[in-house]
C-alpha cells in the first residue's frame, strides 16, 4: 500500500517571515498571500516558530475599552508579553513544531493533535524550510475517488498483502465508506483485513459483514 506523505501533500511555495519583521509587516503579509500564519525563520532559513493571526490579536485582547462595555481580558504572563512585542521573534509560538517530509499523514495528523497546533513547517535534515502542511492539507486524502480506494483495497490489501483471491470477497465503496461482504477462510483474518482497510489513505469507515471457514479465534498449538 502507498500512503500519501507529507511532501506530497504540503505546499511548498512558503510565505515565511524574517524574526526581525514588525507587528505591522506581519499583519500586511497575512493579508496580502491571504494566509492566516507565517513561520518565522532565521537566517539559515530554520523555522523558529510560527506567528499566527492568534498571536497578533492578543495585543488587541491587551487594549483597555475606552468605553467600558466589554471586560479587559486577564492575560497569563507569558501572554502579555507577547501583547507587548513588536517583532515577529517576539510575537511568534516557539519553538516551531515541524515534521519531516517522508512522514504519512497519520503521523503528521497525531502531532497536530498532541500539540494542539494547526500547520506544520516541513524540514529536512538540516532543520532547512521546505514547506508547510495544514490541517486542510491532511484532509485532501479524503477527497480520492472511490475506485481508486476500491482498487487499492483488492488489489494491494487482498491479493497482495494478505494472498486472497479479490473475488472471494465483495468490496463496496461510497463517499469513502467501505462496506465488505464475503468469507474467508480463518476468522482470525477478518479483523486483520478490517484493520488493513482502515489504514487505506481516503477511508472514512469500513464495516465488515464477512464470515469464515474455521473458526480458528481460541485454537491452541498442539500439546499446549
Amino acid at each position: 500500500m502507498h500512503h500519501r506523505t507529507v511532501a506530497e501533500l504540503m505546499t511548498r511555495d512558503v510565505v515565511r517571515a524574517r524574526r526581525d519583521l514588525t507587528f505591522k509587516e506581519i499583519v500586511k503579509l497575512l493579508t496580502d498571500h491571504d494566509v492566516t500564519a507565517v513561520p518565522v525563520v532565521d537566517e539559515q532559513d530554520r523555522p523558529l516558530g510560527v506567528v499566527s493571526e492568534v498571536d497578533l490579536l492578543r495585543k488587541s485582547a491587551d487594549q483597555a475599552d475606552a468605553s467600558g462595555l466589554t471586560p479587559i481580558p486577564h492575560l497569563q504572563a507569558w501572554e502579555r508579553a507577547k501583547a507587548e512585542g513588536a517583532r515577529a521573534e517576539e510575537l511568534m509560538s516557539a519553538p516551531a513544531v515541524c515534521a519531516r517530509p517522508d512522514w504519512t499523514v497519520v503521523e503528521a495528523a497525531r502531532l497536530m493533535e498532541v500539540r494542539q497546533v494547526k500547520r506544520l513547517p516541513v524540514v529536512d535534515d538540516a532543520d532547512r524550510l521546505l514547506g508547510i502542511v495544514s490541517r486542510s492539507d491532511l484532509l485532501r486524502i479524503f477527497l480520492r475517488r472511490d475506485d481508486a480506494i476500491h482498487d487499492e483495497i483488492t488489489q494491494d490489501v487482498l491479493r497482495r498483502t494478505m494472498g486472497l483471491d479479490p473475488s472471494q470477497l465483495t468490496v463496496q465503496v461510497r463517499d469513502g465508506r467501505v462496506d465488505l461482504h464475503g468469507s474467508v477462510e480463518f476468522r482470525s483474518l477478518i479483523p486483520i483485513i478490517e484493520q488493513l482497510c482502515r489504514s487505506v489513505d481516503g477511508v472514512v469507515s469500513v464495516t465488515g459483514h464477512l464470515t469464515c471457514a474455521t473458526d480458528d479465534a481460541h485454537h491452541s498449538p498442539t500439546g499446549t
